[in-house]
Order: C-alpha cells, then sequence, then structure tokens
C-alpha cells in the first residue's frame, strides 16, 4: 500500500518538557493504526503537531510521499487530514446537520441553503453508513450521534486521513462495537485511521499496527495481531501491569448510603430518575452500569445536592440529606469524582493548590480564623501532587494548563486523598487517565472499600466495573435493575440490562 502520512525525526519542546523526541513511523493507505502511551507520552502533541495545531521544533512531515509544512488546521484539512477531538466541538443549538457543514455550507447565490444542507448530510451519511438525524439538535443528540457527526464533519471536509482522539472514552460498549464497524468500513474504502486510546482491549480489536510511545520516544510498533496487552502496557510503562478482575470477594456491613424511592428531572425538565431505591453497604464497591443518557448522571448529581429531588429521601448512616448544599453533603462524609472534570470537577482558572483544596479550604487545618495556614496548604498540596502524580510545573499555576488526565489525577487526589470519607462516589475516575495513574486510582478505591467505606462507581468502560464490583445494578430509561453479585456470567446479564433486556431481578428497589 501507498504511505499516506508519515513523521520523521520530529522534535517539540515546552518550557521545561521535551514533549517529542526524534519521533519517526509512517502509516499506510487503509490502515488503523493505534497510538497508545502513559499521559505524557507526547502522542497528543504529535497529533496537534499533524493537524497543523503545533509547529514541530525539527523534523519532517510528509502526507501521501510529499514532504508538507501544517502552519495550522486549515493547511492539514487542505492536506485531507482531519481530527476529532475527545471533548467534541460540535455548536449545542446549532443542529447536528448545522454543525457538520459548519463554515463550508452549500449557499443559494449569498444565503444558505438550508435545504440543500439536510440534503447534503443525508447523502454523505448515507455514503459512509454513518447514521445521524440531521435535524436533531446537538445538544439532544446520544453521545454516539455527537461523535459520527464530528466524523462526517471531517469527512464533508475531504479528509483521507482520520485522528480520533480517545474516541471511545464515552462510548458504552454497544457504541464502541457501532464505531469498530464504521472505522473498519472508512479503512476498506481507503481512509487512513490513527487510532488514539488507553483502552488496550480496543487497540487489540479494531487497529492493524500500534506504535507505543514512552516518556515522548517511539518505543516501538508492532503487528496488533501478534501482541496482546500485558505486552502493549509494558511497552508503554516499563514494568509488568496489573489486569483483570483485581476485586477479591469481600464481606459487606451495614448500609451506608440508602435512597429511597427519589425521582428527578433532568435539565430539560424531563424525568430522568423514576422512583429509585437502592442500599450502598459498608465495604461495598457497587458498580453502576448503563448507556449514557439513562438518568445515572441525575441520580449522582442528586444525591450530591446538585440537582433537586422531586420526592423521596437520601440517608448517609441513617442521616437526611436530600437537598442539602453540596458542602453539607461533603461535610457529612461523601466525596465525589465527577465525570466531567471541567464542568463540575475544577475551576479551570484557579491555581493548582486552590483546587486541591477546595472542599477543606475554610476549616482547620487549612483556616484558622479569617486566615489561611499557608503552611499547612501548601504542605497538604505538595503531598498530594507527588502522591497521585500529578504532572505540573508547581502549585501556582493555571490548573486549566494541566493536561486533562493530570488534571484527572488533582481532582482523584482532593477526594481521595484525606482518607476521610465513609462514601466516595467515582463517576468515570480513569477517564482520560494512563496505565499507571489507572491503577492508583482503582486501588484507592479498594482501599477504601476495604476500610469500610461503601464506594459507588460509575464508568463507561464495563471491563473496569467488572474488574472492581462486588455488585453491579443497571440504569435504563430512569429505573434500576439488579445484575447481581460478580460471577462469570455478570458481562452477560449487564449487556442485556443496558438494552432494556432481562437480565436480573429488574426490581426498583435494589440492595
Amino acid at each position: 500500500m501507498a504511505e499516506a502520512i508519515a513523521v520523521q525525526e520530529i522534535i517539540k519542546t515546552f518550557p521545561g518538557v521535551l514533549a517529542n523526541d526524534r519521533v519517526s513511523f509512517s502509516v499506510e493507505q487503509g490502515e488503523i493504526r493505534a497510538i497508545v502511551g502513559e499521559n505524557g507520552a507526547g502522542k497528543t502533541t504529535l497529533m496537534k503537531i499533524l493537524y497543523g495545531l503545533h509547529k514541530p521544533d525539527s523534523g519532517k512531515i510528509r502526507v501521501k510521499g510529499d514532504e508538507v509544512v501544517l502552519s495550522n488546521a486549515r493547511d492539514a484539512i487542505a492536506l485531507g487530514i482531519g481530527m476529532v477531538h475527545q471533548h467534541f466541538m460540535l455548536v449545542p443549538s446549532f443542529t447536528l446537520a448545522q454543525n457538520i457543514v459548519l463554515g463550508v455550507e452549500p449557499k443559494n447565490k449569498v444565503l444558505i441553503d438550508e435545504e440543500r444542507v439536510e440534503t447534503v448530510v443525508q447523502e454523505i451519511s448515507e455514503k459512509y453508513g454513518l447514521a445521524v438525524d440531521g435535524s436533531k439538535l446537538a445538544m439532544d443528540a446520544s453521545v454516539g450521534e455527537q461523535q459520527r457527526a464530528e466524523i462526517l464533519k471531517a469527512l464533508y471536509r475531504g479528509a483521507d486521513i482520520l485522528i480520533l482522539d480517545e474516541p471511545t472514552a464515552v462510548l458504552t460498549d454497544m457504541e464502541t462495537e457501532e464505531l469498530f464497524v464504521m472505522l473498519r468500513r472508512l479503512a476498506e474504502s481507503g481512509k487512513t485511521i490513527l487510532f488514539i486510546s488507553h483502552k488496550l482491549r480496543e487497540v487489540l480489536a479494531i487497529s492493524d499496527n500500534t506504535t507505543v510511545m514512552r516518556h515522548g520516544k517511539v518505543v516501538g510498533t508492532v503487528k496488533t495481531s501478534e501482541t496482546d496487552d500485558c505486552e502493549l502496557a509494558e511497552m508503554m510503562v516499563g514494568r509488568e501491569t496489573i489486569g483483570g478482575r483485581i476485586r477479591q470477594i469481600a464481606e459487606c456491613g451495614q448500609p451506608v448510603l440508602q435512597v429511597e424511592n427519589i425521582s428527578v428531572l433532568d435539565s430539560r425538565d424531563l424525568l430522568a430518575v423514576q422512583n429509585v431505591s437502592m442500599e450502598l453497604h459498608c465495604g461495598e464497591i457497587l458498580g453502576i452500569g448503563g448507556v449514557d443518557g439513562n438518568g445515572q448522571e441525575e441520580f449522582v448529581e442528586a444525591i450530591m445536592g446538585l440537582r433537586p429531588i422531586l420526592n423521596g429521601r437520601i440517608l448517609v448512616e441513617g442521616v437526611e440529606i436530600q437537598n442539602q448544599s453540596t458542602r453539607k453533603i461533603r461535610e457529612a462524609g461523601v466525596a465525589y469524582i465527577p465525570s466531567d472534570r471541567y464542568r463540575s470537577g475544577v475551576a479551570t482558572e484557579a491555581l493548582v493548590w486552590e483546587n486541591l483544596v477546595a472542599g477543606e479550604y475554610y476549616r482547620e487545618p487549612y483556616s484558622k480564623g479569617f486566615s489561611f495556614v499557608w503552611k499547612e496548604i501548601n504542605a497538604s498540596s505538595d503531598e498530594l501532587v507527588k502522591r497521585f502524580q500529578v504532572s505540573t510545573p508547581g502549585l501556582d499555576v493555571e490548573t486549566g494548563n494541566l493536561s486533562g488526565g493530570n488534571i484527572q489525577r488533582l481532582i482523584a487526589g482532593r477526594e481521595l486523598g484525606s482518607n476521610k470519607a465513609k462514601v466516595v462516589i467515582a463517576s468515570q475516575p480513569t477517564r482520560g487517565i494512563d496505565i499507571a495513574g489507572t491503577e492508583a486510582i482503582r486501588q484507592m478505591l479498594l482501599e477504601y472499600a476495604e476500610r469500610g467505606a461503601g464506594v459507588m462507581l460509575l464508568s463507561a468502560d464495563l471491563d473496569e466495573v467488572l474488574a472492581l464490583s462486588d455488585r453491579v445494578v443497571v440504569f435504563y430509561e430512569g429505573r434500576l435493575s439488579d445484575a447481581g453479585y460478580w460471577d462469570d456470567d455478570i458481562r452477560r446479564r449487564v449487556g442485556q440490562l443496558m438494552t432494556g433486556g432481562e437480565g436480573g431481578c429488574n426490581d426498583e428497589s435494589v440492595s
């Protein structure tokens, strides 16, 4: 096959950081190439170079055999390179069709030809087998539909080379399978795909070859069919890693969190949670599964006081906390890792130390009277940064300047570092985190359960849920069903319940 894209001796530095260190590899036309590596390995920087968002300090880029200079994203698009970012770039109030053609709309003389927009999107959707309802607002579309719209947006602009950054991070198993069918179809039609992911099981399922990066360098490229997840993980981190089921069967105690018949509205004032009851016990890790948008996020936000409930009660160690302020709920012993790190996890313009003490700054040992105790703040912040391996130039750096993975480490450090929580609610706790960080956070959740806390784990990564959970429940259309305790058949039962099938007890009261 002909060469589609190649990099040769690429070097890129930032102040104090060598992000790419003489990176070289080539990808053939029609190939699905996985690029894997830890946070900070340099893969995102390299992809931004290939999309014209960063300029390399030195080195060469070839596209279809010709050496090119990419000064900006327009240059990349003109050469047939498209990029789908992990955080989608859709305008929420526009339809999916309007988003797909945004900036290059078909026009009737001067005005945009709205009828032609719908027709063009339908034609390209049918051509590539990427089904979207072009008339649907982006804000109302599912995650899978939004992703398909992003891919169509790149294809509409003539992309022959697609860069997908963590494309399955927010997808369920079923949506991931649908995406993989689409990607194989695109590759068979001659498109070249660069697939960036931390999920090695998916890398093994979709890619033809895998390039591994570590500390800014290419460790090696292997034929995916001739390797396995253990070898790839060891190449990524330079040592043997833990995989598979890591939770031992545990004895659970009394209920620490009780939810009784609560109902919750979503942001459109539609019923998202319908009379749900459940119990979380001391020493238990309870996994919560479900296709995104079935009420699980509204459920968690209601527990944390971020969304009011219509009816019912929520109790921590027998004390009612429903409709209390988030501060009061945290003071009752509830720690929370939110699914959206930017919207509700951190204040991006605040400094690193400010985010690390955000839940405790107003009381001892960080505050005394009307003054901060800087010695305690600095010591605690520094300890958390080191313990959770947050890569930051310092504590006085704006948090928004950190990578997404390091922001997630920061949040985990703030929520899990104090060892005080009676209840831990972890929603997508390892999303965008590398293997070492994932291992550390999972181990911390295990330790909390072993100390007697109740841990509620929500994750789009079903492997993660099954690796850690004692018991799994599933949200479907705002109701809760019980898939039961972990055993060899748990994946099948969870999968059935996630699509509305009969896989468990289907009881609204889950304990």
